[in-house]
């Protein structure tokens, strides 16, 4: 006679991010739509002019850069008193840029946060190259198999059923009948920021270790 056991496994790792992509803004308002429209155009172009020397997609430090095209809107706002007022014109324009390397990532905020006036920091995205997420994910997924196998057991010897099988293995949730998966390996990062205190104002951006986890559900039998 055997006894079947059905266990979930999972495990996580934690890695130093390898890249930093800042997600910003430039934006602008007024009364008149032409000179808010050409205030971020030439805006645009001096913060492009400051990537391009960076710029090297094998060794950085920036190793991507992107920016959207402007936007421009106009609304008539309201006042306290409920009265409307004239018309407020509006242009914006998002950026992304990939950094390798944090320090130049810090340093080039800094600069466009204190010289453009314009420049927002909408966030910085955390990650590991695609190589080594693929890397670490196989790693992990392997040890949640293993965190599953030693449950099994654990359970077995509780009943001294012997050495136990694997008969099946899935992602999380997909044993049970009309069941989906709750989630493969996942990434996950943080970010605490804030200003410097020395006299360059360098932004300080301190990201904490990307996780990467997996969960996996196994059948096992005994006995």
């Amino acid at each position: 006679m055997t006894t079947e056991i059905t266990v979930r496994g999972s495990y996580s790792a934690f890695e130093p991010p390898q890249r930093g992509t800042v997600q910003a803004r430039l934006a602008f308002e007024g009364p008149k739509m032409q000179p808010v429209y050409d205030r971020v155009v030439r805006d645009l172009e001096a913060v492009k002019a400051s990537i391009v020397p960076l710029h090297n997609p094998e060794v950085g430090p920036v190793t991507w850069w992107s920016t959207q095209h402007v936007r421009t809107w106009s609304q008539r706002p309201w006042n306290q008193d409920g009265k409307q007022l004239p018309l407020v014109h509006h242009a914006s324009v998002g950026i992304e840029v990939k950094f390798r390397d944090f320090g130049e990532l810090a340093r080039w905020v800094g600069r466009h946060v204190e010289h453009t006036a314009g420049f927002s920091l909408d966030g910085v995205a955390w990650a590991l190259t695609e190589k080594r997420k693929h890397e670490l994910s196989r790693q992990v997924r392997a040890r949640a198999v293993q965190d599953a196998a030693s449950r099994a057991q654990e359970y077995a010897d509780a009943l001294s059923l012997g050495q136990v099988r694997p008969v099946a293995l899935a992602d999380a949730g997909m044993l049970g009948d009309g069941l989906r998966p709750t989630g493969p390996t996942t990434e996950m990062a943080f970010m605490r920021a804030g200003k410097a205190a020395d006299s360059d104002a360098v932004l300080a951006l301190s990201p904490d270790d990307i996780e990467v986890s997996a969960v996996i559900d196994g059948r096992f039998v005994a006995g």
